[in-house]
């Protein structure tokens, strides 16, 4: 899409997508001890010390990746988190999560792109650590890699709305994609059904 060209535009999904992911993160750390969780390769043994926000920062700066690849990886974890939900999403496997979602999408999307030594580094891990990251992601995928235009759509549309609804209303921001603060500490991530047919949303448990 011609509007995520525009710089000011992916700025505003990448924060946007950086405060999800830290609520749903946050959600779920809450949650952790009510909740049987599995330790993957994705979990690290400390919480990272960057931020999320700072981390897919970095990722958009450095990937060189196309645009429509940071929506992609998006669809990605969301179909990661619901094929595997003891492996939910919080602050010890969200980094390792990115990194892996954004590499896969460009690989799936992009003519060109650049190897998974590259992706370590960007990631600020090994090499060796990357590939096994890859091929369990792909592996929680179910390989399951295709994201239709109507897909495509449908989640960019879902981002679009909830940042606008999250606009203070006395601002009038340039763009469509603005992003405000005040959200809910409660976080309720949704996610959508891919049925070409219906696009119906249902709650994805945090």
């Amino acid at each position: 899409m011609a509007e995520l060209e525009n710089p000011k535009m992916m700025s505003n999904l990448i924060t946007f997508l950086s405060s999800l992911l830290k609520e749903v993160a946050e959600s779920n750390d809450l949650n952790c001890g009510f909740k049987a969780q599995k330790i993957s390769v994705f979990h690290g043994l400390t919480r990272p010390t960057i931020s999320i926000q700072s981390y897919l920062d970095r990722i958009y700066k450095y990937a060189n990746c196309s645009p429509s690849c940071f929506i992609v990886a998006y669809v990605y974890l969301d179909r990661f988190a619901q094929r595997q939900p003891s492996l939910p999403i919080n602050s010890f496997n969200v980094h390792r999560l990115l990194i892996s979602s954004v590499m896969v999408a460009a690989k799936f999307m992009d003519d060109m792109y650049y190897n998974n030594a590259y992706y370590a580094k960007v990631g600020g891990i090994s090499t060796t650590e990357m590939n096994f990251l890859e091929v369990d992601f792909l592996f929680g995928l179910g390989f399951h890699l295709n994201v239709t235009p109507n897909t495509f759509h449908t989640y960019y549309t879902y981002l679009q709305r909830k940042m606008m609804m999250l606009q203070p209303p006395p601002i009038i921001a340039e763009s469509s994609l603005s992003f405000g603060k005040g959200r809910s500490l409660k976080v309720v991530h949704l996610c959508f059904n891919e049925e070409e047919s219906s696009h119906q949303k249902q709650q994805l448990a945090v």
